[in-house]
């Protein structure tokens, strides 16, 4: 098995923090090429990384010396490179929210199969070990019936973590197109849509910018989710938790209620409704906080998928479902009514 040869396009936070030190790590890659608009911050970080560094994305990837790309970019953005890179040939892990359309979406599902190469996005929430083993316990009927649930995803804003800090794409709406909802709404509603194994059906939302004066998109957003069997919960998303992040998630159940990333060393707690408390200490999930795990696994998994040729655990199919959820949850705030998932 030969290694694969990766370029990385776009050299923000994502890219620096994730990307191009799980690539590096993988002993079955080769980190050849980094690309930005940013010639001085390319320059710097293929330095760093010991790559190649590029300004045009268009050259980096028809320059025949990678296999695969990772779409670190603004969210408006994705969709271009990524077709543009599938239809050169080559594999794509895309970062999340993969497109700013349905159609976009469509188009880079399209431009994956008529290439035969892996498209995937990049929704680590799946691979958290806590997530993983609610899957479990929901498929395999311990927990019974489920009735409802609630999840937030939320921190202090972008500003704090970004490269470009106030400055960045992030609050920019031509270029995000979506804020916190995008940002970390639709690494839950991914979440929801995995652990539970059913899709969202309607949707009723609002979505407001109430605490960065400086942004253009949306800072806080709760809404209102159905499945199709009719279990209903609430996710919230927000650039506005000024101290600790938030990124837990509570499954009512029949038989139990799963508590998930809530308790501080146990990951899952389930409480039975005979009494008894099961604690998991499974390691923690991933985050910018200091002590989070340092592996998103999206990496790892892409690259296996690449070089075993097995289908992506996150395909272009399931990062649409999940952005079909918030495109309704958008439409939703804006129309003042409850929104039909397509």
């Amino acid at each position: 098995m030969g290694k694969l040869r990766v370029g990385v396009i776009g050299c923000g936070s994502i890219a620096q923090h994730r990307h191009l030190p799980e690539y590096k790590a993988n002993k079955n890659v080769e980190l050849i090429a980094v690309c930005d608009i940013n010639e001085e911050r390319a320059k710097e970080v293929a330095e760093k990384f010991g790559a190649v560094a590029y300004t045009s994305y268009e050259e980096l990837i028809t320059s025949g010396t990678v296999d695969a790309v990772s779409v670190c970019t603004p969210n408006y953005l994705h969709a271009p490179i990524s077709i543009a890179a599938l239809e050169a040939g080559l594999h794509v892990l895309c970062e999340k929210p993969m497109a700013t359309s349905k159609q976009e979406a469509e188009a880079m599902i399209a431009a994956a199969k008529a290439s035969g190469k892996k498209l995937m996005i990049a929704h680590n929430q799946r691979f958290v070990p806590s997530h993983q083993k609610a899957r479990q316990l929901i498929a395999s009927g311990e927990i019974g019936k489920i009735y409802s649930f609630r999840t937030a995803f939320g921190h202090g804003g972008p500003e704090g973590w970004s490269v470009e800090g106030k400055e960045g794409w992030f609050f920019q709406k031509e270029k995000a197109f979506v804020g916190a909802m995008g940002d970390l709404g639709v690494h839950k509603t991914d979440l929801l849509r995995y652990v539970l194994g059913e899709e969202i059906v309607e949707v009723g939302s609002f979505v407001e910018t109430s605490a960065k004066d400086f942004a253009t998109v949306d800072d806080n957003a709760v809404c209102v989710l159905k499945t199709e069997s009719g279990i209903i919960g609430t996710l919230a998303a927000s650039w506005a938790y000024v101290s600790k992040e938030d990124n837990s998630t509570i499954i009512y159940g029949e038989k139990a209620i799963l508590r998930l990333e809530e308790d501080p060393t146990h990951s899952l707690v389930v409480q039975y409704a005979n009494g008894e408390v099961v604690k998991y200490e499974l390691g923690k999930i991933q985050s910018n906080d200091e002590g989070g795990q340092n592996t998103s696994h999206v990496i790892d998994k892409f690259v296996d998928c690449v070089l075993l040729d097995d289908e992506p655990p996150v395909p272009g199919e399931e990062g649409m479902k999940s952005l079909e959820v918030i495109l309704a949850a958008l439409k939703s705030n804006e129309t003042k009514q409850i929104v039909r998932v397509n």
